[in-house]
């Protein structure tokens, strides 16, 4: 029997016959070997401990208050269960050897190591000024630091081989073949924040499709640059697809989790320019809060902090939503448009309604979310057809997948909308009425 490429590899070896391990949600037995204890003692990654995954969503799911660091060691383990399925595909051996197998596994654990608190909600801000949270895991990863002289040590990996395959900077199909099982359409990542942010949200959505299935299915895609699956995982993708679709629309992109989203942003935008912003992304959540509500103080900010951390939650009301089927030409005008333009628009549409209700609107009494640029969704994978001897699309050959890629589901999942301080909200109770407002305040903002 042919020994497998992998077996030498310690915490692959533990996945089959066990050995040390850390125990995490949702039954996952994690190979905790010597050396992936020295790297998850580091200083640089114990920080993930103190970063949730979902931030502002536990304001409306009170279980989802899971961190960074359990969810890197889930894809950590995912990483370990792909390793073990794809190193029985020659190709993968071929262009994948232990080393680069080992390289992979660090680039999972350490896949967040830039992130900083509430990341997700600035960086689409795409503030100016703004560093990139890639810029951190390169200073994290950098040799001088604990963590770089762990990776030479222990694992005799250098430092920029595993940044290069978190942020690439060089390219070759062996180097393209691992990102995309830590970052494509059916990747690490994916297969565990599905599951663990469903769990932790309390909702079933993210865990409805088969993972072993999957896993079971993949292999190398045509080109020898990216992952594709057998057949025989064409159903498990698919619901993985639609998992996803799901997860934003009841989850991620929930009304009230982005109203709790869109107070923090608006928040962050008045205060950025007072921050030492590399100092203060490498602070703990708790602190990131208490230097914000400090700076803050009594001003609009401080409003907006103290409703989503003070001792009464107070989140702002959804006024009007809507995407790109319903009312189509304001979705165009406002959505995909940058933070600072959304801060002009709800100023211009404050002074108007100020005109025809009491009180008059302060400048933080009205938030406008609109959908950033940037798209979530991929669906370039390939599905193998053994007896063909050929692949194809998974768009071209689900109907579940087509629609959604072919309709893309951002433009209905991501909508625009209008949120306003509850005692705003109140007063104003006309919906028709609002959006004629609406609709002038675009043209006097945007002139269009």
């Amino acid at each position: 029997m042919t020994q497998h490429p992998f077996s030498l590899i310690p915490e692959l070896a533990d996945l089959e016959i066990g050995g040390p391990l850390v125990r995490i949600p949702t039954q996952q037995d994690v190979p905790f070997t010597r050396r992936v204890r020295a790297i998850v003692d580091t200083a640089e990654f114990r920080r993930l401990s103190n970063i949730t995954q979902l931030g502002l969503a536990s304001r409306i799911y009170p279980g989802a208050v899971h961190t960074r660091f359990e969810h890197a060691l889930g894809v950590f383990h995912n990483a370990l269960r792909y390793l073990w399925q794809l190193g029985k595909d020659e190709r993968f051996a071929a262009a994948v050897d232990v080393h680069r197998a080992e390289v992979l596994m660090v680039a999972a654990l350490l896949h967040d190591l830039g992130h900083w608190p509430y990341c997700h909600p600035i960086e689409d801000m795409e503030l100016e000024g703004l560093p990139p949270h890639e810029a951190f895991a390169a200073e994290f990863l950098s040799p001088n630091r604990e963590l770089g002289q762990v990776l030479k040590e222990h694992w005799q990996i250098e430092p920029a081989e595993v940044l290069d395959v978190l942020v690439a900077k060089t390219d070759h199909p062996s180097l393209r073949l691992m990102r995309s099982i830590l970052s494509g359409p059916i990747d690490i990542d994916k297969m565990d924040y599905l599951e663990r942010d469903s769990l932790h949200a309390g909702v079933p959505y993210g865990r409805n499709f088969d993972r072993q299935r999957l896993i079971q299915s993949l292999m190398v895609n045509q080109a020898g640059d990216g992952l594709a699956i057998s057949a025989k995982g064409r159903t498990a993708a698919e619901l993985m697809v639609f998992a996803r679709y799901v997860m934003f629309s009841e989850v991620y992109w929930h009304h009230a989790v982005r109203s709790a989203t869109c107070m923090f942003a608006r928040a962050f935008f008045d205060l950025y320019r007072q921050l030492d912003l590399k100092e203060f992304f490498q602070q703990s959540e708790w602190e990131t809060i208490q230097q914000l509500r400090k700076l803050a103080g009594q001003s609009g900010a401080g409003t907006l902090l103290e409703g989503l951390f003070g001792t009464r939650r107070v989140l702002y009301k959804r006024l009007v939503e809507f995407s790109h089927d319903q009312q189509p030409e304001l979705y165009r005008q406002i959505a995909g448009r940058p933070f600072a333009d959304q801060v002009r628009l709800a100023t211009t549409l404050g002074g108007l309604l100020s005109q025809q209700i009491e009180p008059q609107l302060g400048p933080t009494d009205l938030i406008i979310d609109a959908p950033p640029v940037h798209r979530e969704v991929e669906f370039k994978v390939e599905i193998y057809y053994p007896k063909e001897d050929c692949y194809r699309r998974l768009s071209d050959v689900s109907p579940v997948v087509e629609a959604l890629a072919t309709r893309q589901f951002d433009d209905y999942v991501k909508r625009v909308r209008v949120f306003a301080a509850p005692n705003v909200a109140k007063a104003l109770g006309d919906t028709k009425q609002f959006l004629v407002t609406l609709a002038k305040a675009v043209r006097e903002t945007f002139g269009n």
